[in-house]
């Protein structure tokens, strides 16, 4: 009997395990559930599931945010609170308030989550900020929350050096320092919203790589928030490791 190679069953083992990690990264792509007109839930602080369409009502479960749901109806209570009848699974099914969740297909919904995330802060803003450019690919206002997504994550750039500093603050191994920084868990769940950072070695400092601005100007190049994005890239450009 014929015994397989070493090489051969090392490069079997890592076809298999690319499978799997293609079929868990097309899972991640998730859909709205079928039977109704899709939308997202924004603001997890109302987005209570619920039996009847009433705040009374008995809690099915607390949807995410980010969650994909499917609109089949509405109805307002008799405090002028209107709940949208929704489809969160195949089996799963209640009522939720409308300010909730915001839908592409409905006009205006795109000023509300803006708003919504002119009113955010920190890692919040920046996870409404990648909701709208994920579901609203047509707005006019697709410039104006790049600009806004890009300035957050810088904002926050100095806060979560500190925070990797404080975590640093013993001796370092024989890695590079900058892999240190780059390695930080806070920067976890950012890197899951596609923002990442760069770190300058000589101030030790992490920063925002501007992925965002550069977007901007390569998508809407004639807009006012352009103009604003080529000076944030230009001052960026001083901290290039």
């Amino acid at each position: 009997m014929m015994v397989p190679h070493k090489l051969t069953l090392q490069v079997s083992l890592l076809l298999v395990l690319s499978v799997v990690v293609h079929i868990d990264a097309l899972g991640q792509k998730r859909k709205p559930p079928a039977g109704g007109r899709p939308a997202v839930v924004v603001d997890e602080r109302l987005a209570a599931l619920r039996s009847t369409p009433q705040l009374a009502g008995n809690l099915v479960r607390r949807l995410g945010r980010g969650r994909l749901v499917a609109i089949r109806s509405a109805k307002t209570d008799s405090d002028g609170v209107t709940f949208l009848f929704v489809n969160v699974t195949t089996r799963t099914r209640g009522w939720i308030q409308r300010e909730s969740v915001v839908s592409p297909s409905r006009p205006g919904d795109d000023q509300r989550l803006l708003s919504l995330i002119e009113t955010s802060n920190g890692f919040d803003r920046i996870v409404r900020c990648r909701i709208f450019l994920d579901h609203f690919r047509r707005s006019h206002l697709r410039p104006h929350v790049l600009l806004i997504l890009g300035d957050t994550a810088e904002a926050l750039s100095a806060e979560l050096t500190a925070r990797a500093q404080r975590r640093l603050n013993t001796d370092l191994g024989d890695a590079p320092e900058f892999s240190y920084f780059l390695n930080y868990t806070g920067l976890d769940r950012y890197n899951r919203q596609n923002v990442r950072f760069t770190f300058d070695s000589s101030t030790k400092r992490l920063h925002y790589d501007g992925s965002a601005w550069r977007e901007l100007l390569r998508r809407y190049p004639h807009t006012p928030a352009a103009s604003e994005a080529r000076e944030r890239l230009l001052t960026l450009s001083k901290h290039a490791p």
